[in-house]
This record gives C-alpha cells, sequence and structure tokens, in this order.
C-alpha cells in the first residue's frame, strides 16, 4: 500500500480562506470590503481560519472528512500564491494557535487538512528575492532564481524579463530548484507543516519543476515525516508518469470533469464518455486512480452553476457521476449551494452564510449523496465494469467483495427505459433492486436488468442477495 488508507474513505471540500467566512474581525485589513461585495483581483473579505473553525458544524451535517485549504501562508494577496514566508501564517487568516486549533478540531472529529504547496515560485517580497532587489549582482541569494541580467528591476509593469517569472509574471519570481540550498529549504518546509500536524500537500504546478529526483526527494521527505501524508499533484492532463512511489499518491483529475461536463451537456454520447473514462481508469494503477482528486468545480475554473447553465438536474446528474467514479470526491466550496461565477475573480465570491440564499434542493442531494458513498465500501474501493451505453445513457457496475451498485445515467431529454442482459457479471437470480438515491426501482429476473431512468437523471441500485 503506498497511499494512505484514510483516503479511501474521504470525501474533500475545497476552501478559498479568505472567502469561506469572516470568525475574527480583529484580524481584518482596515480596506476589507462589505462581505457580499464582488470579488475582485485585489481586495480582501476578511475570511480566515476561524471562521472555517466556526463553520465545522455545517461541513460535517453536509459529510465532508477532509479540506483541502488554498495557500495560508504570508502574503499580499488574496489567493496567496505569492509567497512571502513559507513558515508564517498570513495574519489575516489567524495565527500558528488558530491553525493548531482547527487541525484539533478536524482530527477530533475524523476530519484531514491538506495544504497547498507553491514551490516553484515566491512572491517578490520573499527574503531571498528581497535580497537580490537591494544587493542586485552581490546578493548571496542570486543563484536561488534564475537571473537573466542585472539590475533586476521587479516593479515597472510588463512581462519578467530581468528574471525568470511564472508565465511571465514580474509578482512570481521562478526558484532555481537546481540549487541545493534551495531544494533543502522547500524540503524542510514541507517536512515541518507535516510535523505540525497538516495531513498532506496539494502541490501547484509541479510539472513546472520538471525534476523527478526533486520530486522523489519531496516525497521521502514527507512521508518520513508522516506515512499516512496525503500528496496530489495539480496535473491538468493524464499523466501516469506524476504518480506512484517517486511522485505523487494521485492528481487533480481534470479530465474527468471535462469528460462528466462533455456527457451532462450532450456532447458526448454514452459511448464516447465511457471509452474516455475507462481510458482514464486503464492508465494509471488502480491504488493510485483510486487516489485521484476528482473535482467538479476549482478556483481555477469557471463555477460548476455555469458550466452546466444552473439545470438542477444537470448538476444533480454531475454530482451522481462523481460521487459514484473511482477515486476520492471533492466538493468546491459552495458549489453544493448553486454558488455561480465566471472566470477568476467571479469564480471565488464569498460563500453565503444566509440559508434562504441556497439551492436547497440541491444541497439535500448532494448531502445524500455524500452518506450514500461513505456508507458503501462498494463506492470507495470497488472495481468499476461498464454494463450497456445507448445514445445518451450509460450504466455501470461498481462491485467489492459481496457489495455490488449499479450506477444509471441518462442524460437525454427524454424517458429511457432499457434491459440488460447481465448473467455474464455473476449478479443474483431475481430481486426486486431499490434506488438508494431517488426511491425508483429496478429489476433484476433471470439475468435481466430492467432500468427506468428519468430524463436528464441517473439512478444508483443496490443489487444483493
Amino acid at each position: 500500500m503506498t497511499v494512505p488508507s484514510w483516503i479511501y474513505d474521504s470525501v474533500f471540500y475545497q476552501i478559498f480562506p479568505d472567502r469561506f467566512a469572516n470568525g475574527d474581525e480583529t484580524n481584518d485589513p482596515p480596506n476589507v470590503l462589505e462581505w457580499h461585495t464582488p470579488p475582485r483581483i485585489h481586495g480582501f473579505h476578511g475570511g480566515d481560519l476561524r471562521g472555517i473553525l466556526q463553520h465545522m458544524d455545517y461541513l460535517l451535517d453536509l459529510g465532508i472528512n477532509a479540506i483541502y485549504l488554498n495557500p495560508i501562508f504570508l502574503s499580499p494577496s488574496t489567493h496567496r500564491y505569492n509567497t512571502v514566508d513559507y513558515y508564517q501564517i498570513d495574519p489575516k487568516l489567524g495565527t500558528l494557535a488558530d491553525f493548531k486549533q482547527l487541525l484539533d478540531a478536524a482530527h477530533g472529529n475524523g476530519m484531514h487538512i491538506i495544504l497547498d504547496g507553491v514551490f516553484n515560485h515566491t512572491g517578490r517580497g520573499f527574503f531571498a528575492f528581497s535580497d537580490i532587489l537591494e544587493n542586485q549582482e552581490h546578493s548571496s541569494y542570486k543563484d536561488w532564481y534564475t537571473i537573466n541580467h542585472f539590475p533586476v528591476d521587479a516593479f515597472t509593469p510588463g512581462d519578467a524579463t530581468d528574471y525568470v517569472g511564472w508565465w511571465k509574471f514580474k509578482s512570481l519570481p521562478k526558484l532555481n530548484t537546481n540549487n541545493p540550498h534551495v531544494r533543502k529549504y522547500i524540503l524542510d518546509v514541507a517536512r515541518y507543516w507535516i510535523e505540525q500536524g497538516a495531513d498532506g500537500w496539494r502541490l501547484d504546478v509541479p510539472n513546472e519543476i520538471n525534476d523527478d529526483v526533486f520530486w522523489a526527494d519531496f516525497r521521502q521527505a514527507v512521508k518520513n515525516a508522516n506515512p499516512e501524508a496525503y500528496l496530489v499533484g495539480e496535473i491538468w492532463e493524464a499523466e501516469p508518469r506524476w504518480v506512484g512511489e517517486g511522485h505523487f499518491d494521485g492528481l487533480m483529475n481534470y479530465p474527468l470533469r471535462g469528460n462528466i461536463f462533455g456527457f451532462v451537456n450532450q456532447k458526448l454520447s454514452a459511448r464516447e464518455y465511457a471509452d474516455k473514462i475507462e481510458a482514464l481508469l486503464n492508465l494509471y494503477p488502480f491504488e493510485n486512480m483510486q487516489a485521484m482528486y476528482n473535482l467538479l468545480g476549482s478556483h481555477d475554473v469557471d463555477r460548476l452553476w455555469n458550466n452546466l447553465e444552473g439545470n438542477l438536474n444537470r448538476l444533480k446528474l454531475a454530482f451522481l457521476m462523481l460521487m459514484t467514479f473511482p477515486g476520492i470526491p471533492a466538493i468546491y466550496y459552495g458549489d453544493e449551494t448553486g454558488i455561480s461565477g465566471g472566470k477568476d475573480p467571479d469564480c471565488r465570491k464569498v460563500f453565503s452564510w444566509q440559508p434562504e440564499s441556497w439551492n436547497q434542493e440541491l444541497r439535500e442531494y448532494v448531502k445524500k449523496l455524500i452518506a450514500t458513498r461513505k456508507s458503501l465500501e462498494v463506492l470507495k474501493r470497488g472495481d468499476y465494469q461498464r454494463l450497456h451505453e445507448e445514445d445518451r445513457c450509460l450504466a455501470y457496475l461498481r462491485t467489492y467483495n459481496d457489495q455490488r451498485i449499479v450506477v444509471g445515467l441518462n442524460a437525454s431529454r427524454e424517458k429511457r427505459e432499457f434491459n440488460l442482459d447481465v448473467t455474464a457479471f455473476g449478479l443474483p437470480g431475481t430481486l426486486d433492486c431499490p434506488d438508494l438515491i431517488d426511491n425508483n426501482a429496478c429489476r433484476l429476473e433471470n439475468g435481466n436488468l430492467t432500468l427506468s431512468l428519468q430524463p436528464v437523471s441517473g439512478s444508483l441500485f443496490r443489487i444483493s442477495s
């Protein structure tokens, strides 16, 4: 077993800290924005660690048992991907004591927390880069970055030309990870926060550090501190190189997200969708496939609501597909309540704590899906087999020991009924199969499974003797 044992039982919730909840107004900046002000590139809303702690009951009620936090270290921006100090919690978010209290509350409730590791680049205020700006070619840290020429100008508008910046952003100078001092610094940071109690790392743009030895060393440093720490890489494409003993336990599964949208939005037929996701399943060792971070939304893409045009049936169908596919389901904060939003910064709106503003039907559906998934080992650890595809309809089987679940999906606008010959799958003889989500039913009789699906809907059937 190379992946953490706890990860199979997890349902993640991604939190963008400045936008989730303001639990301590004393750490707000003097120009803090009103909570429901539309998000901007610049402008803090006051969300913090105590806000998350104070709303732990909301997460537990939803069924969440793992959190991925966007960056929490000292930084001048709301997104905090331009780190100034990797050893300091940003004071706008709270203190180390607040972080420890959040960890204690999470761990006390059987919840894990992973942090966002931004090690490809830093902010301009990071001590090594500040030293370069101050001392130029005389700096002791000039080899911590790739400097093209001196003097280094980091503030005149325009692309980074004096030094290498991530995507040429002057605000994101890229670290030189070939430098052994830089490597040691990063590994020390990674180990330190695991020792403080964090349960793993989500690694930002790890493919930008295109160095297998570095990532093997990183993995060893983290796993030595806690063998059960979870490592997930932000790799946007299907790339088996990035999982396994030398890299990460799983990846952010953006390819699955794209295929789910394609099926739900009727851009992929059932066969096209099934072929694509089965290719994904066959690309990775099954252990790592089950440790993939499966998502429908994140801080880097348009909101789920927008991608599915606010269609409640499509939203439900997408969540059903997410919760029944091998891997770890993850919810971007607020997607379960129907928050809308386009590209950054609109996808980073504040969470509304007024329940009357929530799409209650969607939230209750997601909550039921989570509870169902957590109650069934077959959905957390089971194999996947395609049973049938027909136009916009798909059925697949999940099996684990003596547990069997059939998932039926209908992305079309018409009611569909079809009969499946399942004699080859060793299913029981004759029984009624309850729908675990919508209280519908299917019938298994003499090796023939009959499914009836409403337009743009899905069903989850327990098949047991």
